[in-house]
């Protein structure tokens, strides 16, 4: 398995793997399919490598991407020693081999090499208990939670919000 920064080159295997999450977890992304899939690989380009933020995270094995994860940090100069980490996903065919754990541990190391990075937080959805295991594994803490966080349907879902002090 290798784990690098996704470049622009890769835009269309990243939007193929989201499209293709958004539809198996909804409940693990505040957008959804509809919202996404008109995008153009250009938009998605531009998120990859928004010059912004420290960096997306691809895991490969044998050369396809199988895991994804974003590190963002805080727009406003205030806030701005603050990381978010989002868009957390492993194919299912990539699950149990431990490509969570390890884009986390990459996404991590990435977070203290930014410069002025303090600290990153991320919300997970709180039925997610394989996610929340790993991430407190990590060293993240709940710090709140929130009800009624997203809806899907008539499914009410509630969300975890989680730090980590770097």
């Amino acid at each position: 398995m290798t784990i690098r920064r996704l470049r622009t080159d890769d835009a269309a295997a990243f939007q193929a793997l989201r499209l293709a999450a958004l539809l198996d977890t909804p409940e693990a992304f505040a957008s959804s399919h509809e919202e996404e899939r008109h995008l153009t690989l250009e938009a998605v380009a531009g998120r990859i490598e928004d010059p912004r933020d420290p960096g997306v995270l691809g895991a490969f094995v044998d050369g396809q991407l199988v895991g994804v994860v974003g590190l963002s940090r805080e727009r406003f100069a205030k806030m701005a020693h603050k990381g978010y980490i989002w868009g957390m996903y492993v194919a299912p065919a990539a699950r149990g081999l431990g490509v969570a754990r390890q884009l986390m541990v990459a996404t991590l190391e990435l977070a203290r090499a930014s410069a002025g990075m303090f600290k990153v937080t991320l919300i997970v959805d709180a039925a997610n208990v394989a996610a929340i295991a790993l991430y407190e594994s990590l060293g993240f803490v709940v710090y709140g939670r929130e009800s009624d966080a997203m809806r899907i349907g008539d499914d009410v879902r509630n969300d975890l919000y989680m730090a980590l002090s770097l």
